[in-house]
């Protein structure tokens, strides 16, 4: 059974200042608000992604159409990219484990900002009041060599759970949306929970596709 010290010692780590009173103007518009920098978050992690379609006739005048499509971009690639490293060289480079951190911190803020946890837009560099932490492994200590490869698989559970918790998270943020339009302030109770939600999967995302631990995610919201 997981303790609350252990879950608080777990390699990946989230919190969120809860804030006391929130804009409703910006609230309201939070959908369109949020455009401009959830671009530029996709550009980033879906960069290398490639679609290309082909329009010909054939021989019997007929149109025809081909479809070229390179699936992934830049999280799938760094997810193999660092499997790889882990496996047949035993090596987690410094500098990319910070961008992968910041990357994360990042997609956080937005994260963060869509579901009204925080009025401030989301900086590219600041931490503002998202506090995402992400410990750096020893990968000779601390990692499996070949545990990379099976650990998408042993996360399967928790993807089954988060995609519950996804579906409670999205109500939970509708009715935050009115309870903030009505009294400017978001429920105690559900900013917990989508919290909570959002550091299950943080620690999903370092043990199954950042691969710092080999300790198994703990089943919490804590």
């Amino acid at each position: 059974m997981e303790t609350n010290e252990n879950i608080a010692k777990y390699a990946a780590r989230l919190e969120i200042d809860y804030p006391e009173k929130l804009d409703r103007m910006t609230t309201f518009f939070r959908l369109i608000m949020v455009i401009p920098i959830g671009i530029i978050l996709g550009l980033i992690s879906e960069a290398g992604q490639t679609v290309t379609n082909t329009v010909f006739l054939n021989e019997a005048g007929d149109v025809m159409k081909s479809t070229q499509e390179t699936v992934g971009g830049l999280a799938s690639g760094l997810f193999a990219a660092t499997a790889l490293m882990i496996v047949f060289g035993r090596r987690y480079p410094r500098w990319w484990f910070d961008f992968s951190r910041e990357l994360a911190r990042f997609g956080a803020r937005v994260a963060a900002y869509l579901f009204l946890l925080t009025d401030q837009y989301p900086s590219t560099v600041e931490e503002q009041s998202v506090h995402l932490e992400i410990d750096y492994p020893d990968v000779e200590r601390d990692l499996n060599q070949w545990l990379p490869l099976a650990k998408w698989l042993l996360a399967i559970p928790h993807y089954i759970v988060l995609a519950f918790l996804g579906i409670g998270s999205f109500f939970a943020v509708i009715i935050a949306w009115f309870a903030i339009l009505i009294k400017g302030t978001y429920p105690k109770s559900l900013f917990d929970f989508n919290v909570g939600v959002g550091r299950w999967a943080l620690r999903v995302e370092a043990y199954a596709i950042l691969l710092v631990t080999d300790e198994y995610p703990p089943f919490s919201l804590k």
